[in-house]
């Protein structure tokens, strides 16, 4: 505990500091505007004018903070200095073909010509924060194939969901009557929990058809998830706060629903078992199946897309209020830090479980809709059985 606090009372003082080095440079500039003015009357407010456009270039942009680090970006940064940021590789096809080249020769709002082509990333308009192409002077979008962050941290999840499965599978393959321990044994735990909890009641006998698909799933949110959560490089890309990737996720759900439907379920979509009134001549019903079609998917992407979002900028919101109330005095600054600071741990713990609960209802949710396309079919052949059943009972009274 004395650790913890000790660890706690270290990221306040800094986080005051660097709050409070932007007021220092505010005031440093209100300093010398106010020395420069005294060499005569007609330069005081050519001096407080270039003050004050001093102190709007220092002023702290919340907005433009926030969305800097939700948002994706052709480099990976550098912790405590965003200025700085690990190079990913840009891959376009201009007007001219194919270009390959780093993204720190487009950094800080330089231009980079390649051949007789010149990229930069757009600083304002429409494409703000791609890669554009100038032409006569014009901002072109070019195809953009880039390795940014987002599609990096992709990478970086997929190879260690493949790292621990892979030795699982190996495990239990060297050892089939031994139970794993240490981090194999925590996968081999998260496995059983799922597919004994979640997936094996709902699908029954398909459950070994799908499971591959929804454990996979499961393993590649959840680990987005945590990446996502961790400062330094490899995490901190806010993968599944992207709306495309978790509507990409969404529709491969719909893809698996939909493909493997049965008869019967693609039979109450188109004529469903309701009075024939609305179905004819107006398809009232088929609409509606139609549309509920679509809405799940939109469902599984808005839900996982808007919890963890929410959940990051939370942290940022928390952490952004050190820097709002640097100028407000050293003892409220102190006191706003380290209430930020506490408030901030707590809610990255909170982001821990929430990233579990996150993968388990998408995984829960892909499970039910799944099983909704193959559980019409298991119902008819029940309801078949149940009436040999019933008939052989009758035989067998006479």
């Amino acid at each position: 505990m004395k650790k913890l606090l000790f660890i706690l009372v270290l990221m306040t003082s800094w986080a005051v500091s660097a709050a409070q080095e932007n007021v220092a440079q505010d005031t440093a500039s209100v300093a010398s505007a106010c020395h420069a003015s005294s060499v005569g009357g007609d330069r005081l407010e050519e001096a407080l004018d270039r003050a004050a456009e001093e102190t709007d270039e220092h002023k702290f942009d919340i907005k433009e903070t926030i969305f800097e680090h939700l948002g994706d970006g052709y480099g990976w940064e550098v912790p405590f200095n965003h200025h700085k940021r690990i190079p990913l590789p840009v891959i376009v096809w201009g007007k001219d073909g194919l270009h390959v080249f780093s993204s720190s020769r487009v950094t800080h709002g330089d231009e980079y010509v390649d051949g007789d082509a010149t990229f930069k990333i757009a600083t304002e308009g429409d494409y703000k924060g791609k890669i554009v192409e100038i032409i006569d002077g014009k901002e072109y979008k070019p195809w953009d194939f880039s390795i940014t962050k987002n599609v990096c941290a992709i990478f970086i999840a997929c190879i260690v969901v493949l790292l621990l499965l892979i030795q699982l599978a190996r495990w239990h393959k060297k050892n089939p009557f031994k139970a794993p321990r240490k981090m194999t044994g925590a996968i081999e735990a998260i496995v059983e929990f799922i597919y004994a909890g979640v997936i094996k009641p709902t699908l029954k006998e398909k459950s070994a058809k799908f499971a591959p698909y929804l454990l996979t799933a499961f393993f590649f949110i959840f680990f987005m998830n945590l990446l996502g959560l961790i400062v330094v490089f490899p995490g901190g890309a806010n993968v599944t706060g992207n709306i495309a990737v978790t509507m990409v996720l969404a529709i491969m759900t719909f893809v698996m629903t939909n493909v493997f439907g049965t008869k019967v379920y693609w039979k109450e979509i188109f004529w469903p078992d309701v009075p024939i009134w609305l179905k004819c001549p107006l398809p009232i019903m088929q609409l509606i199946e139609v549309f509920g079609i679509f809405t799940k998917p939109a469902a599984l992407t808005v839900r996982l897309f808007a919890n963890m979002m929410g959940g990051h900028m939370i942290v940022l919101i928390l952490t952004l209020l050190i820097f709002i109330f640097a100028g407000a005095g050293v003892a409220i600054a102190s006191g706003t830090a380290a209430i930020s600071v506490a408030f901030s741990v707590f809610m990255l713990l909170i982001d821990v479980l929430v990233s579990f609960i996150q993968a388990y209802v998408f995984t829960m949710l892909s499970t039910i809709f799944i099983s909704l396309a193959q559980a019409e079919h298991e119902e008819h052949g029940a309801h078949g059985d149940a009436h040999s059943a019933a008939a052989h009972a009758s035989e067998t009274s006479k």
